[in-house]
């Protein structure tokens, strides 16, 4: 079976105490593809929900080895959406690139991506255009793909339809080709052709996974690449 790492993400119970969670979307979403999911869990005792990203302490020696556990239990990792990055998070996604192991980024999980070797930097989004819809049901606005980039071989599409959940959006990165875009000129996926998989989207196909076409052959490449991986993996180890 095709394992999938998760970092889990941050919120608060009604009583205040902080948690740690994987969304259900992005559960049975994963889970329907066909993978066996592993949640990547921090370590250190902090609110991760209120703790301010200065305030933030460097990761121990102990969370550090532990990534490299989890790393070495996975086939690919899953970057999902939320509303906070911490240096955890940055962390796993070095270690992500400098294995090499399939990677795929979700919403915030793109912006993460998207600020890789340089300071978290995003703006909000200033356009007419709906990128924060109400409804999980629908999508919303049309993105054209750049020819000849892995998101256009998954998809066969110069353009599609996508759901939208952001307000900031990323900037350009050199270490990133940017292959996507809304008619507002907003960037919409990124990806880097020196990696197996290495792709991030700004929204959400977890969510329409179950209706959308577009959306399924994302995450099922993803799937697919991460099992090729396992494969070859396990004909080296032997």
């Amino acid at each position: 079976m095709i394992r999938i790492g998760i970092p889990l993400k941050y919120s608060h119970l009604e009583d205040g105490r902080c948690i740690l969670y994987l969304g259900e979307k992005v559960r049975q979403c994963f889970q329907k593809a066909g993978a066996f999911i592993i949640p990547i869990v921090q370590v250190q005792p902090l609110d991760y929900a209120d703790t301010h990203y200065p305030d933030f302490p460097e990761l121990t020696k102990k969370e550090k080895e532990e990534i490299e556990e989890y790393l070495n239990l996975v086939d690919g990792v899953v970057f999902p959406g939320g509303f906070k990055i911490t240096p955890y998070d940055q962390y796993l996604l070095e270690r992500c690139v400098e294995r090499d192991i399939p990677t795929l980024g979700i919403c915030l999980g793109m912006q993460l991506m998207s600020s890789y070797g340089k300071k978290f930097q995003v703006e909000k989004v200033e356009s007419d255009m709906n990128h924060f819809q109400e409804n999980d049901d629908e999508l919303t606005h049309v993105v054209a793909t750049r020819k000849d980039s892995l998101l256009d071989k998954i998809l066969e599409k110069d353009e599609i339809v996508v759901n939208s959940f952001h307000r900031y959006h990323v900037l350009e990165n050199p270490l990133y080709q940017s292959v996507a875009f809304s008619k507002d000129g907003t960037i919409e996926a990124i990806e880097r052709d020196d990696l197996t998989f290495h792709l991030g989207v700004q929204w959400h196909p977890e969510i329409s996974y179950d209706f959308d076409d577009n959306s399924k052959k994302i995450i099922d490449a993803f799937i697919k690449k991460c099992g090729e991986v396992r494969v070859k993996n396990n004909r080296e180890s032997k």
